[in-house]
């Protein structure tokens, strides 16, 4: 009997199926440290216990993304370790803030299936919770992903594509307890630019860019515990290449973000996202932004904020789509994200 696990196919997938994922990981200070070592974060609400108390938290918590990486990566060998891409996310929200010492756990339910016309590959969609210690689910998210055959011949399984919703409703939206921007230091935030001066339609430039290396993308993976095999094993690829990990595009496109959105300080709702073309080391990354929305929320001195954020390959911003309808070939991400900043 086999003991190691060739992870799941599509035709190992069934409609309605719970998976409980391993292993479960208590996260602490050091997340927080590699993270700012494996991308330029300087959200000031991230980087500091002292304004992170101001803000009215108890300390400063592990930087979303991080918290999302950690979740995502529990869900790679039960989900995408046969994947040939992640295709996008829908309905994400981040329900409670995670803080050094909890221990986070992922369940995930498949939501959907469809085989693709060419009989080799299909997409499952699931719904993904992570939970603390305390089973409190601190986030979830939809997400669908290209999965292989194992067997050609198999039978298609019917074709569920689910209803998911294009963007969170404001009022849907969870500001942490006790969060209160009305003694905001916008000097120490590092700019002044508060949610009252943003405009609808209002596009932005990041201007800086990082240059992709092979090392940073794979201690990522590592550190996610990300067991792909597109991302660590080279010879996985026709083209002998190593696929960079979506979310390490995700992260370093979140904190380029922070010239032109330092104050956009926490993510609560993930509207929609696409990796619109692969990435590879040596491959500089760019962004820029386009406001899409604004909401007031219930919390004081807090406003919500709808965002686009692109990640390029260095191409001219404010690029996106061709007259076809697809992506720009520069055209690496297109996220669609809720954050809170100080009104």
């Amino acid at each position: 009997m086999a003991k190691t696990n060739p992870g799941r196919f599509f035709e190992d997938y069934t409609l309605g199926q719970v998976i409980e994922h391993a292993v479960p990981r208590t996260v602490g200070a050091g997340e927080r440290a590699l993270y700012h070592a494996l991308y330029p974060a300087r959200h000031a609400l991230y980087s500091s216990d002292e304004f992170a108390r101001a803000s009215g938290l108890p300390q400063s918590p592990l930087d979303d993304l991080a918290a999302f990486h950690v979740v995502f990566g529990k869900t790679v060998p039960d989900v995408s370790l046969n994947a040939v891409a992640n295709l996008g996310y829908a309905e994400g929200r981040w329900l409670k803030p995670v803080y050094a010492g909890d221990t986070l756990h992922s369940t995930s339910e498949v939501i959907g299936l469809k085989q693709n016309s060419n009989g080799k590959t299909g997409v499952v969609y699931v719904r993904t919770r992570g939970m603390n210690q305390r089973d409190e689910v601190v986030m979830e998210y939809v997400r669908w992903v290209m999965v292989r055959k194992r067997d050609l011949d198999s039978p298609a399984l019917k074709t569920v594509v689910p209803e998911l919703s294009k963007v969170i409703d404001p009022a849907d939206l969870v500001i942490p307890e006790g969060l209160n921007f009305s003694n905001y230091d916008f000097a120490q935030a590092g700019e002044a630019h508060r949610w009252a001066d943003y405009v609808v339609g209002e596009s932005i430039d990041h201007v800086d860019g990082v240059t992709l290396e092979e090392a940073e993308h794979m201690m990522a993976t590592r550190l996610w515990q990300n067991t792909a095999k597109v991302h660590f094993d080279a010879t996985f690829r026709p083209d002998g290449q190593r696929l960079i990990y979506g979310g390490h595009i995700i992260s370093l496109a979140r904190t380029l973000s922070f010239n032109g959105l330092a104050n956009a300080q926490m993510i609560v709702g993930l509207n929609g996202g696409a990796h619109a073309n692969p990435a590879f080391s040596g491959l500089t990354v760019k962004a820029w932004s386009e406001v899409l929305d604004k909401a007031e929320t219930s919390a004081p001195g807090v406003g919500a904020i709808r965002l686009r954020l692109v990640a390029t390959k260095g191409g001219e911003p404010f690029a996106l789509k061709s007259e076809d309808g697809k992506y720009q070939p520069d055209v690496l991400l297109d996220l669609d994200y809720w954050a809170l900043m100080p009104t």
